[in-house]
């Protein structure tokens, strides 16, 4: 059997052969860094963001390293635990774990709040070797003594600037008290606020640090992209844009839950396919809907940002920012939602004149200066003082001659403007 670039990293045949069967044809840059370290039992500092193949570079040395010991599982006590801050990331962690770990004999659990947590129990009392969990559940699990950290060999803290930013750093360092002082540890983050420097500073002795790209940078396939419209207009705006047919498969991000149900409700009555999901609705609800995204029964997804943290849906076209984030650092993760495994995409973002100086912010973060649209029928009336709202330092400008035709709108007839439609409008 032929060499693989994978099996030159360290890893066993086992391994290797489930990375040929899912078409895993060469690693990306972390994995090529990470994976040599880890199994040589290296701590490990990755500051990458998401889609960069992370999960792999963390759990493949994991697995390798239990199948290496001959220790046995234990009731309650996991053997590895990889910690992350949504539902929906840690169902997608354990997916993928159940799948490099099908030709061993190891077993991985989940554990995430909003599901029944006498089942998740009953999992850990029949024994498992990688527990993969959210803070909160994780904490009552430990509170009940239904998990125990004592056995853990391996930790791994993903995304860590979004545990931050959902208030989970209190149940982070609980977690991180209960860890045996000798354990392997990787800390994973897209950005290094110095709350996190603090966290990774206590977790990790001696660490190698990773870095794949530059933190708070945009990837150079999204072609980005912002539209100057007041609030009241920009769900017709949306409805607008979403007539393009190039427009395949669009995730719609919204401040807030209200915002993010009104709108997919909008969009339903025009007559685009679109769904709602956000930290309200139930865990089964939220894998339907995630399922029928993915299976294109629909091609809008409006998210808020929990909700979609973690969500891995590789030909997501078009991302959009009905409401800009404000956290720079969010419109990164946002629009990293497209461009995946290779793709182009488009970010396309909704700023109203209260919005001005987030896009400052952003800009100023991403060092690129995003192309303003001004040939739409919702063009806001406000003017931009661009000295006031645009980033005073000179930054580079973002290309945008190869678009899905956004650019200038064709003139041939077409149906009623959802703008007619629009009950705010039309008070007006």
């Amino acid at each position: 059997m032929s060499s693989s670039p994978f099996s030159e990293l360290g890893l066993v045949e086992p391994i290797v052969r489930v990375l040929r069967r899912e078409a895993y044809a060469a690693p990306t840059p972390i994995q090529t860094e990470a994976i040599p370290a880890l199994l040589q039992g290296r701590d490990l500092l990755g500051i990458a963001q998401t889609g960069t193949g992370k999960t792999a570079a963390f759990a493949l040395p994991i697995i390798q390293r239990l199948l290496d010991s001959a220790d046995t599982v234990h009731s309650f006590a996991p053997r590895a635990l990889i910690m992350t801050p949504t539902r929906e990331l840690a169902a997608q962690i354990g997916e993928r774990i159940g799948s490099y770990a099908s030709h061993t004999e190891l077993r991985c659990g989940v554990v995430v709040g909003g599901t029944d947590i006498d089942a998740q129990s009953a999992t850990l009392r029949s024994g498992i070797h990688i527990l993969v969990a959210t803070p909160g559940r994780l904490l009552d699990l430990m509170r009940k003594k239904h998990v125990r950290l004592g056995k853990i060999e391996a930790f791994v803290l993903d995304e860590a600037d979004r545990m931050l930013d959902m208030g989970f750093l209190k149940d982070v360092r609980v977690v991180i008290r209960g860890l045996p002082p000798v354990r392997q540890a990787n800390l994973f983050s897209a950005t290094m606020p110095t709350e996190i420097v603090e966290i990774a500073n206590r977790l990790l002795t001696d660490p190698v640090r990773v870095e794949v790209t530059a933190s708070a940078t945009t990837s150079k396939l999204v072609v980005q992209q912002v539209y100057h419209v007041e609030r009241g207009d920009k769900r017709a705006l949306l409805a607008d844009i979403l007539l393009d047919p190039a427009i395949r498969r669009a995730l719609v991000f919204t401040a807030t839950k209200r915002t993010a149900n009104e709108t997919a409700r909008y969009l339903r009555e025009l007559g685009v396919g679109a769904e709602a999901i956000h930290g309200n609705k139930s865990q089964a609800m939220r894998e339907a809907t995630l399922k029928s995204f993915r299976q294109g029964r629909f091609r809008v997804l409006v998210a808020s940002d929990l909700a979609a943290r973690g969500l891995d849906v590789v030909d997501i076209t078009h991302v959009f920012n009905f409401d800009l984030p404000d956290v720079p650092e969010t419109y990164v993760h946002r629009i990293g939602r497209t461009a995946r495994a290779g793709r182009r995409g488009v970010a396309i973002s909704f700023c109203d004149s209260r919005e001005r100086i987030r896009l400052r912010n952003i800009e100023t973060c991403i060092r690129q200066v995003i192309e303003v649209i001004e040939d739409h029928p919702f063009r806001s009336k406000v003017p931009v003082e661009l000295g006031q709202f645009r980033p005073r330092q000179k930054l580079s400008p973002k290309p945008n001659k190869k678009t899905s035709g956004r650019g200038s709108r064709p003139t041939k007839s077409r149906r009623q403007s959802p703008r007619e439609t629009d009950d705010h409008n039309k008070r007006r």
